[in-house]
């Protein structure tokens, strides 16, 4: 009796085993490889600044030349030069916002802990427990400034990084002007 169950439940894995394996070769979808290799190089944080859905659809529509190479806030000017160079592009760095990057703030004095911006931060960045004072994580925040838009006392802005010594950086010297 146990040597026939043990025997019918293997021989029903081989088999089913072996129809998903099939499955798997002959129903696979095709991706595009582009779209791929431009999605590995997106933040990866699905925010929804670009207007897409998420970033494999956003790097969907720039593979298929339906967007343009800037559309990511998050990625900024370093992420569309690696987009142009990938995808030989020309990229048109007048419409760019080169914005210095930004992340929440939350006014302690002003916060009662309701709620809803933990709810829509997309990269779990707000840390809190309701009615109780929340914080952000500035490491983990995009800047998408969901959390602002949704906060019903407005104790949420969006500030620039500050600076530390951790992370400051010599500033990029100017061009000189050729000589004619």
């Amino acid at each position: 009796m146990m040597i026939g169950a043990v025997a019918s439940l293997t021989l029903l894995g081989l088999f089913l085993g072996f129809a998903l394996g099939l499955a798997g070769r002959y129903l696979a979808v095709e991706e595009n490889p582009i779209a791929a290799e431009i999605e590995e190089l997106l933040p990866g944080t699905n925010c929804g600044q670009c207007g897409f859905p998420g970033c494999s659809a956003g790097a969907e529509k720039v593979a298929n030349d339906e967007a343009p190479l800037n559309f990511c806030p998050p990625g900024g000017r370093a992420l569309a030069e690696a987009l142009a160079a990938k995808l030989n592009r020309p990229l048109v760095l007048s419409d760019l916002d080169d914005e210095e990057p930004m992340v929440a703030q939350i006014s302690e004095a002003t916060c009662i802990g309701c709620g809803k911006c933990v709810k829509v931060c997309p990269t779990d960045a707000v840390m809190g427990a309701p009615k109780q004072i929340h914080t952000i994580f500035a490491s983990a925040c995009t800047g998408c400034a969901k959390c602002v838009e949704v906060c019903p006392t407005e104790c949420l802005t969006m500030e620039p990084i500050p600076v530390t010594l951790h992370d400051w950086r010599w500033p990029k010297p100017q061009a000189l002007p050729v000589a004619a």
